[in-house]
């Protein structure tokens, strides 16, 4: 499969899945994987919880910023953003029109679930994690789709079955184009 113009970007909440997700489409496709999240941790040497701590969230989504704009202008890969990427126009316009964004979505329910035995979310550290998902799905869900070509559940299915249906539609879709 020619996919070395291709970038795949993963956009939605956080504990949707992403990284997994993307991880297997990488690996099916061929393509390097990132994880921006983990880039951010790279470039400064210090995990993001430490850099909320010390900068806010502006400090972070300074850093975030930069490392979209450097990792979209790449090709042939699959990037798993953070949850908050799409608060920054730029973010969403780099998104948007460097590679094919795929939206993964899932029940709140869901999502409280896989994220409650975690330490690493610095946005649900001490609050009612149930609030913050529904106020993160207001805000956050629009941009989402704003700039999102496609748009998949993960709630019904594993990771590797959903990898497998990204790719049938994405290049499907290409294919009849």
């Amino acid at each position: 499969m020619q996919t070395s113009n291709t970038n795949i970007f993963l956009v939605g909440l956080m504990a949707v899945g992403k990284t997994t997700v993307g991880k297997y489409l990488a690996k099916e496709l061929n393509m390097d994987f990132f994880d921006s999240d983990r880039v951010v941790e790279e470039y400064s040497g210090a995990d993001i919880s430490w850099i909320f701590d010390k900068e806010g969230e502006d400090g972070f989504r300074e850093r975030e910023a930069q490392v979209i704009d450097e990792l979209t202008q790449r090709k042939g890969i699959v990037l798993a953003t953070g949850g908050g990427v799409v608060l920054r126009e730029d973010n969403r316009k780099h998104l948007g029109a460097r590679g094919t964004v795929v939206y993964l979505t899932s029940s709140l329910n869901r999502l409280v679930e896989r994220a409650k035995n975690t330490n690493h979310r610095p946005l649900l550290q001490g609050v009612d994690a149930m609030a913050i998902f529904q106020k993160l799905q207001r805000e956050r869900g629009p941009l989402y789709r704003e700039i999102a070509d496609y748009e998949f559940s993960a709630e019904q299915t594993t990771p590797k079955i959903l990898a497998g249906t990204i790719i049938a539609e994405i290049f499907t879709t290409h294919l009849d184009n």
